[in-house]
């Protein structure tokens, strides 16, 4: 009953949700609690009706009841766990998302720790590894971790550069890793081991430039950046006080219903704000080229996601914002030499990896040099 009650809430022949697939999903957990506890089957029939249930009332903006079944999947899952011996606790991926969404990064922290200390053991071999890195290393950094986030990093780097080595990931996942450890590394004031890891970025891409990947890969590695870009736009990007934020260091695919629309919804009100700002810009530089950069940033990230996640020709949807970004950023360069050229070099390096992503190395090298000479880095 409660399985069927499931796949009655979704019309696979349309491909939508029933009018009343929440309630259906409710039906569905109630079903399933009323299973005698001595059913052998009964942990993962619960489990399957509240996961379908949670999504339907995070969809429907219910986050703090979605969020309770969230913590009742968990319980499952650690019962499950503690009774098999297996490490992974189920659930408690979903339960850290579900804090991170809520700003609540010290317990999200502590869960992507529980979780990425079962899983490393075994390596990068399922797959999901360095996705869980990501996301560990976002819910560290947010919860002011700093050392342990930048450990963290450091563990994906030298995982990507081994994959890399042995033709087992893309170098590109490497090159995104390296750009990203580098600019935590300048966040949290290690300047020169950030320097280190742009001139092994740098050695990657001429690499890449004149040869290209060693062996073709499925595309995920778009992906991989979009989720990084994430990092490098979180400093410019100031989201409402108020209502769920995606959690840091995720794709869209696991973000929650409501978060992912408030998070997208806000692109033309942002391109409206940025047309605005231009022509103040234009008038009073000083007053408002600077906020036109930052805000423009904000926009081509959040543009930048929003299509990676939705085609494979997502580079020509976002071109003309990178580029107009890095003109911005020169305008703001030539005003303002002492902030303006790291911002330049900042929004260069953001381009450098779009260019990585859509398989145009040569300019992602071209780009990424002009960023090391902005830095005084260039050898």
């Amino acid at each position: 009953m409660a399985r069927a009650l499931q796949r009655l809430s979704y019309d696979t022949s349309v491909g939508k949700w029933h009018p009343s697939s929440l309630a259906l999903c409710e039906e569905a957990v109630a079903a399933a609690r009323s299973i005698d506890p001595a059913e052998t089957a009964r942990a993962n029939v619960l489990y399957q009706a509240l996961d379908s249930c949670q999504r339907q009332l995070y969809m429907a903006g219910r986050r703090a009841e979605g969020l309770a079944m969230r913590a009742e999947m968990l319980a499952i899952g650690r019962a499950q766990a503690e009774l098999s011996g297996d490490p992974v606790v189920k659930g408690l991926h979903e339960w850290a998302a579900g804090l991170s969404e809520e700003g609540r990064y010290a317990e999200a922290a502590d869960a992507m720790t529980e979780l990425v200390a079962a899983i490393l053991p075994d390596g990068p071999a399922s797959g999901g590894l360095a996705w869980s890195l990501l996301e560990w290393i976002a819910a560290l950094h947010n919860a002011g971790r700093s050392s342990e986030a930048l450990a963290a990093f450091e563990t994906l780097v030298s995982m990507e550069a081994a994959e890399a080595a042995n033709d087992r990931g893309p170098m590109a996942c490497h090159l995104y890793s390296l750009i990203g450890y580098a600019q935590m590394l300048d966040t949290h004031g290690r300047g020169e081991q950030a320097v280190l890891a742009r001139q092994e970025a740098l050695a990657l891409l001429a690499e890449l430039a004149d040869t290209g990947e060693r062996k073709s890969w499925s595309g995920y590695q778009a992906s991989f950046w979009a989720v990084l870009l994430t990092f490098s736009g979180a400093e410019s990007d100031r989201p409402a006080p108020d209502g769920p934020r995606p959690p840091s260091g995720a794709a869209p695919m696991q973000w929650s219903p409501d978060a992912k629309r408030r998070y997208f919804d806000s692109l033309q009100a942002l391109r409206e704000e940025v047309d605005t700002l231009a022509a103040r810009a234009t008038e009073d530089p000083d007053q408002h080229l600077a906020e036109l950069v930052r805000l423009h940033r904000v926009l081509t990230v959040r543009s930048a996601i929003y299509w990676e996640n939705r085609t494979h020709l997502f580079a020509e949807r976002v071109r003309s914002l990178f580029d107009d970004g890095v003109c911005l950023a020169g305008r703001l360069s030539q005003h303002d030499p002492a902030d303006g050229t790291r911002t330049l070099a900042r929004i260069l390096i953001d381009r450098s990896t779009f260019h990585t992503a859509a398989r145009e190395f040569g300019p992602a090298l071209d780009d990424f040099r002009q960023a090391l000479n902005c830095l005084g880095e260039v050898n």
